[in-house]
């Protein structure tokens, strides 16, 4: 009997490394605040160009910017950013690249006031996932209510690189919402 291939989201299928994320990450609901700052640190970069090239270059952010630590990452002076921006490890954006020790600052306060980021975040959701029930990529939305909320209320907090479209994506990211295609093979256990 010939092995079944497992179905999956069309948008991943184009070199291993992407799959393996698809597979392993994306949609699993994150409760860790380290996990939220680096998904936040990498949609921000993303913002106007593709998940893959962001992908490709992850593990020179995660050397870049302190393996995602927001207290250390905060503490970042010019002269760091200035040599962060001469790393082709990463997408040598000024505007992105300060902006990150802004929002290392901005999620400290939220971690302050809220005792965590994560409850802050999933209080968008209710605490729990949304799960959608998608059969085509077309139908999936680039935001939503819940992301025009987050990102708005993240903006006024003074977050940079956090519109909707990019808020949507981390909520995909990190489980607040499954955006897996129901006949995707993650769907169900991302469901559980």
């Amino acid at each position: 009997m010939p092995v079944k291939e497992k179905i999956r989201c069309a948008w991943c299928l184009k070199f291993e490394q992407y799959i393996d994320y698809h597979d392993k990450e994306w949609g699993v609901p994150v409760h860790d605040d380290r996990t939220h700052f680096e998904f936040l640190i990498l949609e921000g970069a993303q913002a106007g160009l593709s998940w893959s090239t962001i992908l490709k270059k992850r593990e020179g952010y995660r050397k870049a910017f302190a393996d995602f630590d927001p207290v250390k990452v905060a503490r970042f002076a010019e002269k760091r950013l200035e040599k962060i921006l001469l790393d082709p490890g990463i997408v040598r954006n000024r505007l992105k690249v300060y902006a990150t020790v802004n929002n290392a600052k901005r999620f400290l306060e939220v971690q302050k006031e809220f005792g965590s980021f994560n409850k802050y975040i999933w209080s968008f959701v209710n605490g729990k996932p949304i799960v959608n029930k998608w059969k085509s990529l077309k139908q999936i939305p680039a935001t939503t209510k819940e992301s025009d909320a987050l990102s708005k209320d993240l903006l006024k907090r003074g977050f940079k690189f956090v519109g909707s479209t990019v808020i949507y994506a981390h909520m995909q990211a990190c489980g607040l919402v499954n955006d897996h295609l129901v006949d995707c093979w993650r769907y169900t256990l991302v469901n559980r």
